[in-house]
């Protein structure tokens, strides 16, 4: 039997795809030797199975666990799906598992929660304790009662024992918090539950279901149920919180050499593994953090506020110095950021710190904090334990004191950049700020991963180009594969229209308007179905809706501030003749399948760059610094701002066309993306950022040429109901 026969025991279909076959052939290969892959393949390319497949085979055979990850709920329930019909051909061992928030019977947070299962387990063995020593004393009993003298010392020892162990249940149970569900666990029998998990492959809602019906829970079942399987589907934050992902090794039974992780939708991993590693301290926890001192009996506690209020009063003065004539009054609900880095030195806030700090020494007083606030944290949890309180309190003191001090020492290291942000608070009213300690180069979180595990699988529709994607993640000597459109290229057609380039210092132009206007309209009139259109942000989506709706040709659906988002794509794929506008950065974007008859239409209006604020610059420059060498050309523009834009671009693309049967058409509306614009515009142009296969299927249009170049596609593939629109 061939290595690819031997996949098909984990393949659920027919058979394969050809490039499915050589996809597997490769990755296999790959695992077998330890390398990491990244894996680009367009939709319908079968990416999910072409990895799982031999990742299966391979870890099976090598007594390995299979770990894939997505950000992106669909693909999870994606996941679920191919499991299930991979189980059905050969059965394997499947858990699905979600964060402890989502599956929490009770609602309590991690530490509590880790301070109930402690207290539980104390209260379970000491009552398993307390039923061994009853059976123990009756057969001394029985023994004494047949005559045997030393039975006599032996009970009198184990009623002296039994009488301790019985205060100490009686102690626990009246003075400590303990939890009935998890209680259950260790206490009934879990056998059901682990047959019916392993039976299929169960959902955490399907677990929290049949948990909640027994009274026991099912995180926890989880946890205790993954040492052994061959599949675990997860969050990102599973792999990419180094905290977590060593808790989640050990809970399955393997260390990280044994262990093949498959990342979905890698593109996305850059930006959560920058989340991920991003600090933050909020103006609030600080002004917590001083109350408990004021509260607390310690001779430290003068230290501590000592250097704890001038960073208060410090990040406060620096936001509120910020704000311009009414400024303030228009602070909102979500986070703004206030510059605070500079070229050169230290920042704005620790800077004002500083000139506010008043003591023998920031650094010993910060020490005195962070020790104090270590012993509070002790003190809590004991009493939490202990049943003196019914909440497990955070020690403000302690988050507080650790953040100023990695602030103050790191806070000019290569690729951390400092910000401050506001808000206003919903319940108050009232503004206030945060610090934080922004991750520029997400490689300092991914490289420790994919350098500790057995081998990695990264696979996106849009991961190219390789060098870029291997640098920024920290990937080394990865194994590259690229697969485009399987479906017939005749079935659809991309243009590249040459619309005035759609800069920001453009949008307001009356001129440039009415050409973007004109072409958009033209779009949406001679496509016969729905038209899907993406924007450079919700305000420029809000403009050329409000001109659709003035022309009347289609209902205009907006996906704006106040709207639900799936309800708002329900209602637009219900319709057949309706135009949708969101932003490029907005949640429909990608992850989100608009198939068969969902969208006919996708354009694409000017070159949708992130919007360029003090965070984005920050990444440019520790960019252009990371990865300057010859042959690089404005590496922090070109891997900070460009190819994430132009990826965005493409998976905006990729709505539509989503089987061998759908007809559609691709437009991009700005002349950044024709060939012309290689030569004229420079580094504006785009068009040589796209895969050369993409490129290729460009086809560069007068603005007053797309609706007869539409009409024609459609019609000679029959789309209309009738004549066509009349150009």
């Amino acid at each position: 039997m061939s290595e690819v026969d031997e996949y098909l025991r984990f393949f659920p279909y027919d058979e394969p795809y050809d490039n499915q076959g050589e996809a597997m052939d490769r990755i296999h290969t790959s695992l077998e030797r330890g390398q990491d892959v990244l894996f680009e393949g367009a939709c319908g390319t079968g990416k999910t199975l072409s990895a799982l497949v031999p990742a299966l085979e391979y870890a099976r055979d090598a007594g390995k666990a299979v770990v894939i990850t997505t950000d992106v709920h669909q693909q999870m329930r994606q996941f679920v799906q191919e499991a299930r019909a991979i189980t059905r051909q050969e059965p394997i061992r499947s858990v699905v598992f979600k964060g402890k928030a989502s599956m929490c019977h009770i609602d309590v947070g991690y530490e509590e929660c880790q301070v109930l299962r402690d207290n539980t387990r104390e209260l379970v063995d000491a009552r398993q304790e307390e039923a061994q020593l009853r059976e123990r004393e009756r057969q001394l009993l029985s023994d004494a009662q047949d005559g045997e003298e030393r039975a006599v010392e032996a009970r009198d020892a184990v009623v002296d024992e039994l009488e301790n162990v019985a205060e100490r249940v009686q102690s626990i149970s009246s003075e400590k918090n303990v939890c009935e569900y998890y209680k259950n666990n260790l206490t009934g029998n879990v056998d059901e539950f682990y047959e019916w998990l392993f039976d299929d492959v169960r959902t955490p809602d399907d677990v929290y279901d049949f948990a909640e019906a027994r009274t026991m829970c099912g995180y926890e079942l989880l946890k205790e149920g993954m040492e052994g399987v061959d599949l675990v589907v997860a969050n990102y934050h599973h792999l990419l919180d180094p905290m977590i992902r060593e808790q989640f090794f050990r809970w399955l039974g393997r260390d990280p050499d044994d262990v093949i992780t498959v990342f979905d939708e890698a593109h996305n991993v850059e930006a959560a593994a920058r989340d991920h590693a991003t600090r933050t301290l909020t103006e609030q926890t600080l002004n917590q953090a001083l109350d408990e001192l004021e509260e607390t009996d310690d001779p430290r506690t003068k230290r501590a506020a000592n250097v704890l209020r001038p960073y208060r009063d410090a990040l406060v003065e620096v936001y509120e110095d910020s704000f311009g004539f009414g400024e303030r009054e228009r602070v909102g609900d979500n986070w703004e950021d206030v510059a605070v880095a500079n070229e050169s030195g230290r920042d704005d806030l620790t800077i004002e710190f500083l000139q506010r700090y008043e003591g023998p020494g920031y650094k010993s007083d910060l020490e005195a904090a962070v020790m104090l606030g270590k012993d509070l944290d002790d003190q809590y949890e004991e009493a939490y334990k202990n049943g003196e309180t019914t909440t497990r309190k955070d020690c403000q003191t302690l988050q507080s004191a650790a953040f100023v001090g990695a602030w103050m020492r790191e806070g000019t290291d290569e690729g951390l950049h400092p910000v401050v942000s506001v808000r206003r608070d919903q319940g108050t009213d009232e503004v206030y700020g945060r610090a934080e300690l922004y991750t520029c180069i997400p490689q300092e979180v991914t490289r420790e991963l994919f350098e500790e595990v057995h081998a990695t699988v990264l696979m996106s529709a849009t991961l190219r180009p390789f060098d870029v994607t291997e640098d920024v993640l920290g990937l080394t000597n990865p194994v590259t594969m690229a697969y485009g459109l399987q479906f017939p290229p005749e079935n659809r057609r991309t243009y590249a229209v040459s619309t005035p380039a759609l800069f920001s210092s453009a949008r307001d132009d009356p001129q440039v308007q009415e050409e973007v206007g004109t072409a958009l309209h033209d779009a949406v009139r001679f496509t016969p179905g729905n038209t899907l259109v993406f924007t450079p942000n919700y305000a420029e989506a809000e403009r050329y809706a409000q001109r659709l709706r003035q022309q009347g040709d289609a209902t205009v659906y907006l996906d704006e501030a106040g709207v639900d988002a799936n309800d708002l794509r329900e209602r637009f794929t219900n319709d057949d003749d309706g135009v949708l506008l969101t932003s490029l950065w907005g949640t429909l974007a990608e992850g989100v399948s608009f198939d068969g008859d969902d969208a006919t239409t996708v354009v694409v209006i000017g070159v949708p760059y992130p919007h360029l604020d003090d965070r984005a610059e920050a990444v440019q420059q520790a960019y252009g610094k990371a990865f300057d060498r010859p042959g690089k050309s404005d590496p922090g523009w070109t891997y900070a701002v460009e190819i994430p834009t132009v990826r965005k671009t493409r998976q905006a693309l990729g709505r539509v066309i989503r089987s061998p049967e759908d007809i559609g058409v691709r437009v991009l509306l700005d002349e950044r993306y024709t060939q012309q614009s290689r030569s004229d515009m420079g580094k504006y142009s785009v068009r040589g950022t796209f895969p050369p296969e993409e490129r290729d299927e460009m086809i560069d249009l007068a603005p007053e040429k797309l609706k007869f170049a539409m009409m024609n596609f459609y019609q000679d593939n029959g789309r209309y109901d009738g004549p066509p629109p009349a150009p």
